[in-house]
């Protein structure tokens, strides 16, 4: 059936995404038009150019006049699948709107056709409905996933009766996809693990230790300042301890209850489990008390079978050799965008990074990648990915606000949840991988050879005890390598100046000269 002439026109933008330049929607984009599917857009969709030279961008692909497909639903599907990869929003939302009749007539026309038997697998997938189609024969088994499109499971499990291989790296109740941008395959390619344990195979194993005892807690107490919280030392190594125990447990909702027990600490005021109410992100009107919601969460109807797809998702992705940090990054944004607790899902949420990067082997072991860290230096940047989804997310729930100031979901929201574009999320925790291996793992190791140097050259100074090192490196480093009037009238009067000089100048070897007027701190 053809989709109609209105689309065989240029346009300059679609839903408030602007074009590059006029173009014909096609693919994905053609499809959620034309049928006016009522979902936020995947964050790349496809065009037509009058031009045989197109410049695409991060939002739009943009592809010559040779590359237009027919004007039909067939021919706009196999498009998105040949150039865009598999958009399973899109798709559940458009099988929701086709008669089943539609789809097996696009099997029947082409039954031995990749794209065809790739369509109807993917149909009945979604939908859990068969196709009335006959057998396609001996034919050669494709991928559901094109690899080269998106981030895909390694080992496919097949499908005898649409003679496919299923890559997919989830399954029907949770599976978000991530397309391969250059970014992602640059970082895919510098291999991250290997280079922390490159880093590490240079370091004496008790200089190892010490450093991954830092990081868990640094991690701890950087995913607490994350939630604006400044938690108490004993409640910060508590969850530090969580931390570190992160892939050594199979993931299941009693352990992510485990474990939000353990972030909540005093839950006399915190409903916990399962939310059995709305829940939102956001704040009240000050007048009116009513909610105004930055992120609407899942329905609570839902959290059950989002959380079992959710851990559905990590052992089928672990086990089919999915990326590790791709897989770790639809695993934890899905799983706050879910948000399934009434508290404690931020912490829960950078917890399940570190699961899912332990548990495939991802980081070295004994050491945690302290994500939380490089994540709170660029705090903009990750609001920005949070909000990359939940911000397109609210116009396509209905809600009502609720006599105690929560919401109430009016409409089917599960799906939205279910199969978002996890592109730039995989992007960014990348990121932060990349800043954790190439700037963290490695300063601190340097600290901690410096810090040794100067504790063993101290004692040629004058002998201190530990506690009392550590403070006079302290002191020292808010000095710019100078001991302040302060600490030589109070702290360490005990010092003649010849010792003073020579714990500076120590200090300044092994850490450093001091600053000069112009940057130190008081400059």
């Amino acid at each position: 059936m053809p989709i109609g002439d209105q689309f065989s026109q240029p346009v300059t933008s679609f839903r408030g995404r602007s074009l590059p330049e006029p173009a014909v929607l096609t693919g994905y984009a053609a499809l959620t038009h034309r049928y006016a599917l009522k979902l936020p857009l995947p964050s790349r969709l496809a065009a037509i150019t009058a031009r045989h030279h197109p410049r695409s961008t991060p939002a739009w692909l943009l592809l010559t006049p040779r590359h237009q497909p027919d004007p039909t639903l067939a021919g706009e599907l196999v498009f998105a699948l040949k150039w865009e990869g598999v958009d399973l929003a899109v798709l559940a939302a458009l099988f929701k709107s086709v008669p089943a009749g539609e789809i097996a007539a696009i099997v029947r026309a082409t039954p031995t056709g990749g794209f065809a038997r790739r369509i109807w697998f993917l149909y009945e997938w979604l939908t859990g409905r068969e196709l009335d189609v006959d057998p396609p024969g001996k034919v050669r088994t494709v991928a559901v996933v094109d690899p080269g499109l998106q981030v895909a499971a390694e080992r496919a499990t097949p499908s005898p009766r649409h003679r496919v291989a299923d890559n997919l790296p989830g399954t029907r109740r949770f599976c978000p996809m991530v397309r391969r941008t250059p970014a992602i395959d640059a970082a895919v390619a510098v291999r991250y693990d290997r280079r922390a344990r490159e880093v590490l195979g240079r370091v004496h194993g008790d200089l190892v230790a010490r450093a991954a005892a830092f990081l868990l807690l640094n991690d701890s107490k950087s995913s607490f300042a994350i939630e604006g919280e400044r938690p108490s030392g004993a409640r910060a190594a508590r969850w530090a301890e969580a931390i570190g125990e992160a892939g050594t447990q199979r993931l299941t909702l009693a352990e992510l209850e485990r474990l939000q027990r353990i972030v909540i600490g005093d839950a006399r005021f915190v409903p916990l489990g399962l939310r059995r109410e709305g829940g939102f992100v956001g704040s009240h009107d000050r007048l009116t008390k009513e909610p105004i919601p930055d992120h609407v969460s899942a329905r609570p109807q839902d959290l059950q079978d989002l959380v079992a797809g959710i851990v559905d998702y990590a052992e089928r992705a672990l086990a089919g050799g999915v990326d590790a940090v791709s897989a770790a990054a639809v695993i934890a944004f899905g799983f706050v965008y879910v948000h399934p607790f009434v508290d404690g899902n931020g912490r829960l949420h950078r917890w399940l990074i570190h699961q899912v990067l332990a548990a495939a082997g991802y980081n070295p072991p004994g050491l945690v990648f302290p994500v939380s860290a490089a994540i709170l230096r660029r705090l903009e940047d990750y609001r920005r990915v949070l909000e990359s989804y939940s911000a397109p997310l609210r116009s396509f729930i209905d809600w009502r606000a609720t006599e105690d100031g929560n919401v109430e979901v009016l409409n089917e929201t599960a799906d939205y949840y279910r199969y978002f574009d996890a592109t730039p999320h995989a992007e960014f925790l990348y990121e932060a991988v990349a800043q954790t291996v190439e700037r963290d793992l490695p300063d601190e190791v340097r600290f901690l050879e410096a810090f040794d140097r100067f504790a063993s050259g101290l004692q040629e100074v004058v002998e201190m005890p530990n506690r009392q090192i550590e403070r006079l490196r302290g002191f020292l480093e808010q000095g710019s390598g100078r001991l302040s009037k302060r600490a030589r009238d109070q702290e360490f009067a005990a010092l003649t100046d010849a010792e003073v000089e020579r714990v500076e100048n120590l200090y300044a070897r092994c850490f450093g000269p001091p600053a000069s007027p112009l940057t130190s701190p008081e400059g």
